[in-house]
């Protein structure tokens, strides 16, 4: 990918947006099959069964070919990622003193649920400092993530990148950890997969659970995740018809059958046709298929590493770019900056970044320009 995408989305061009990891602007053409198919809807009469079924077959195959896993029935349909961590929670055997291993401040859907759990069986959530400012924090991050794992892990549960300052986490590593000890792998991908490489054959996770508005350039509220081996034959957090064997033919469906479909199928939310953001997800995730994770990636690298070399040289802190995405990243201010003076100043210049922590957060994608990083560094370094 050589030139920005700019022109495939809805932004106004008075504006910088390098906040991707909050939620993504739109593409066209996801407005356009939302438009189509909230208009569809007032005429009933022109739908029929199959339309219960077509779009979310092609939105489970394509998020399986995007994230490289054997089989479309391995993808489920979800709401958000708090209903994905619900089911693998329901789902994975817990005992009496088994740890789960998580992120110093990762997302609050991916830790809420784990805590919850600690209070009701007793079980140790076991959270992995992040180590101070310094040359060699990332690649420290994770090796303090692999000695965490021990005989009495349960379960990891961890993103590919942070979601506050885009630090990346070697999943292949800890999956081969995971296996030592016989522990689950429980992935978040929401601030990452669409725009990194990621590869289900390659890192072999227990489950990978994503929302679908930020990388994935879905609406929001619905997400997709693939769940492995370990979770066939679980229990649903609901019990929908459409799960079932038999769900397509609509004149038995009185003639209940008791049995799921195979592999993931059972884990899919209620409703899960959503004729409107079904179809906006499967486009989105058609245009990545055709961008490509690698090229968008390779890409925010290519418009960001000037930038980033200069802040650098000016005092900010960056992680080092084999353990952080270019698609997001943190930028730590120099110790005697005033934050909020920075925040007033990109508000007024118009450049949409979010703060996490103490760190700016900057999210770049397809539809930005290495000069509007130049214009970040300006209001940075002046």
């Amino acid at each position: 990918m050589e030139t920005h995408k700019k022109e495939f989305f809805e932004l106004p061009d008075d504006i910088v947006f390098l906040n991707g990891a909050y939620m993504s602007p739109q593409l066209k053409s996801v407005a356009q099959i939302g438009i189509e198919n909230l208009r569809k809807k007032g005429d009933p009469s022109k739908m029929d069964d199959s339309d219960f079924f077509g779009g979310r077959l092609l939105l489970k195959q394509r998020f399986a070919q995007l994230i490289a896993a054997e089989t479309h029935q391995r993808i489920a349909i979800i709401p958000s990622v708090s209903y994905g961590i619900a089911t693998a929670v329901q789902n994975i055997p817990f005992q009496k003193k088994d740890e789960i291993v998580v992120l110093e401040e990762q997302f609050p859907s991916n830790y809420y649920a784990w805590k919850q759990l600690e209070r009701e069986t007793g079980v140790t959530v076991v959270t992995v400092k992040a180590p101070p400012l310094a040359k060699g924090r990332g690649a420290a991050w994770n090796d303090a993530v692999l000695a965490a794992i021990n005989h009495r892990t349960k379960a990891v549960a961890m993103p590919q990148v942070h979601w506050a300052d885009g630090t990346w986490f070697d999943l292949k590593a800890v999956k081969n950890r995971c296996d030592e000890v016989g522990a689950y792998l429980i992935i978040d991908g929401t601030q990452s997969v669409g725009a990194m490489p990621f590869s289900v054959d390659e890192i072999r996770p227990d489950a990978l659970i994503c929302g679908g508005y930020k990388w994935l350039m879905g609406g929001y509220g619905l997400g997709v995740a693939y769940f492995g081996e370990r979770f066939d034959g679980g229990r649903p957090l609901e019990n929908n018809w459409m799960n079932h064997e038999g769900a397509e033919d609509f004149a038995t469906l009185s003639k209940y059958n008791e049995n799921f479909k195979p592999m993931a199928e059972r884990y899919n939310v209620g409703e899960s046709s959503n004729f409107i953001l079904t179809n906006m997800l499967s486009e989105a995730i058609r245009q990545l298929l055709e961008w490509t994770p690698e090229a968008i990636q390779q890409y925010c690298r290519s418009i960001t590493e000037l930038a980033l070399r200069t802040l650098e040289e000016k005092g900010y802190y960056v992680e080092s770019p084999d353990f952080r995405g270019h698609h997001l990243f943190g930028i730590y201010p120099m110790q005697n900056d005033n934050l909020e003076a920075i925040k007033i100043k990109l508000k007024r210049e118009k450049i949409a970044v979010s703060y996490r922590g103490d760190a700016i957060r900057v999210s770049p994608n397809v539809y930005n320009t290495r000069a509007e990083l130049e214009k970040l560094v300006a209001c940075l370094v002046s």
